[in-house]
């Protein structure tokens, strides 16, 4: 299975990075001016208001703030591809717990994830395409659920994490909108 070539990204984002004559990244910094002249220091701490890490996919298309209502301060977010609690998870909940405060763990996957149709072989696919293997684990997976309780129970066996009496797990579907919480037991 060769390895799939970078999509293209949002037309709109692409258009305007070539008629300005730049590049996308050209495009997200003359953003960031524009937000920065009108910006004023929020004098929030740290600290997450709702004491809450979400773990969640890097699926650009989950607006984690809307779908569950919060706004800027009230949570930690941590993602990475798949939402799959791994070490890296691990240490930033650790932080997240230990030096800023947070007690509750919400843990999110979603509907039409790309990591269903990934395999470990993708390592192999890497290193023969680039002559080195990498270190780290694709963490693919075929069911949904499972791995939702594989990371839940991930989290609530670390031995670094302070507070893992309050930890869920979710199913975002992408077509709906909704959250499906799945059960640690089932």
């Amino acid at each position: 299975m060769p390895i799939p070539a970078s999509q293209p990204s949002s037309p709109s984002l692409d258009s305007a990075a070539v008629r300005s004559g730049g590049t996308v990244t050209d495009r997200l910094v003359e953003a960031n001016q524009r937000y920065a002249a009108d910006f004023t220091d929020p004098g929030m701490d740290a600290r997450p208001v709702l004491k809450v890490a979400v773990v969640a996919c890097m699926d650009a298309r989950i607006d984690l703030h809307a779908a569950l209502g919060l706004e800027l301060g009230d949570c930690h977010t941590i993602r990475n591809a798949g939402g799959v609690v791994t070490d890296d998870i691990i240490r930033s909940l650790t932080i997240s717990q230990r030096a800023l405060g947070t007690r509750s763990v919400v843990l999110i996957h979603h509907t039409g994830c790309g990591l269903l149709n990934l395999t470990e072989d993708f390592r192999h696919e890497l290193a023969a395409e680039v002559g080195q293997r990498p270190t780290w684990a694709v963490e693919a997976f075929k069911d949904l659920d499972e791995d939702v309780r594989q990371s839940m129970q991930r989290v609530r066996t670390s031995p670094f994490l302070l507070h893992t009496d309050d930890v869920r797990g979710f199913v975002f579907d992408v077509t709906t909108g909704l959250l499906r919480e799945i059960d640690p037991q089932d």
